[in-house]
């Protein structure tokens, strides 16, 4: 939604709020509930369409990891709900700092700061990112430090070396995907990530079967593929006329007060992580059971099978903060 559909929504709203405050009646809440139902159900769907096939794509990879057998999925499930579940937290969790400000930005109609937010939150995180690969380079020896398997930590750092470029794919998605969802344009990134969804299954195919790759190949094949969700969104975003007054190119303004914006991007990290890390905590715990082979690879096929559960849910939640 561009800054020209704003007022139309603003229309809507003010409906809305004459219905509410016109006393009850079951004929008024009636229509007040399909006024909000038509409001929300363009934003909702492709929301959760978005969050469902993010978790799908880490389950298609694990799924073809463990095809190569019981280590290789023990290994998939250490390195990608393990390891990279860590940096995916503390990127969301930063990255919803662009949230609050592009909100904040664009309901008061300063659209050119939407933009701003968008390359700040970007250069924030990369940096963020090269501390993060360093230890994935070094995931290994941590592994072994936190008490798990030495054969499927071999195995997971050699898995989690693939995801070095996730990393910066995430530093970019993110502030992109809250600068969309700031002004409720939400199904171009259920679209993008849909073919890209198709694009990962494919590449994955012929990188773990066809071209022999193993774990590597599984994972770099991961991080291609968030790469080119990175790069449709941001294709979309220049292209695009609804985000015309939003984004109006690069700008050295983009590395004015990070520090203050660090300390901002903190703060959502801190709590948006912790939601996110528990998972993380119960597979490494896994990792240190007698049997960790088994242990892994049925947390694994319960994650695989019932994480997309809460999704409606969470989307719908979301929904309502965009609106």
């Amino acid at each position: 939604m561009g800054p020209g559909d704003h007022a139309g929504v603003r229309s809507a709203d003010g409906r809305l709020e004459a219905l509410l405050s016109g006393g009850g009646g079951a004929r008024r809440m009636a229509s007040a509930a399909a006024l909000e139902l038509r409001l929300l159900a363009p934003l909702a769907a492709p929301a959760v369409v978005v969050y469902m096939l993010i978790i799908v794509m880490s389950s298609a990879t694990q799924i073809f990891c463990g095809q190569l057998g019981n280590v290789q999925l023990a290994a998939a499930s250490l390195g990608n709900n393990g390891i990279q579940v860590f940096a995916y937290g503390l990127m969301l969790g930063m990255g919803s700092a662009v949230e609050t400000l592009c909100g904040q930005a664009y309901g008061a109609e300063k659209y050119e700061m939407l933009g701003v937010y968008l390359q700040r939150s970007t250069v924030l995180l990369m940096a963020t990112g090269v501390p993060l690969a360093a230890m994935y380079a070094f995931s290994e020896p941590i592994l072994l430090l936190l008490g798990q398997s030495p054969e499927i930590a071999g195995a997971a750092a050699e898995f989690a070396y693939g995801l070095i470029p996730q990393i910066f794919a995430y530093a970019a998605n993110f502030p992109i995907q809250k600068f969309l969802q700031a002004q409720s344009i939400v199904a171009p990134s259920a679209y993008i990530l849909t073919a890209s969804m198709a694009l990962h299954v494919a590449m994955s195919w012929v990188a773990v079967y066809r071209l022999g790759l193993g774990l590597l190949g599984a994972s770099l094949t991961l991080s291609l593929t968030w790469w080119v969700l990175v790069a449709g969104q941001f294709a979309y975003i220049v292209l695009s006329p609804r985000c015309r007054e939003t984004w109006t190119g690069f700008t050295w303004a983009a590395f004015a007060d990070l520090a203050g914006f660090a300390k901002l991007s903190a703060a959502s990290a801190v709590m948006l992580a912790l939601e996110v890390w528990y998972f993380q905590v119960l597979i490494l715990l896994a990792g240190m059971l007698p049997d960790p082979q088994i242990a892994l690879d049925s947390l694994t096929v319960w994650y695989v099978a019932t994480q997309n559960e809460p999704i409606v849910l969470s989307s719908s939640l979301l929904c309502v903060r965009i609106r």
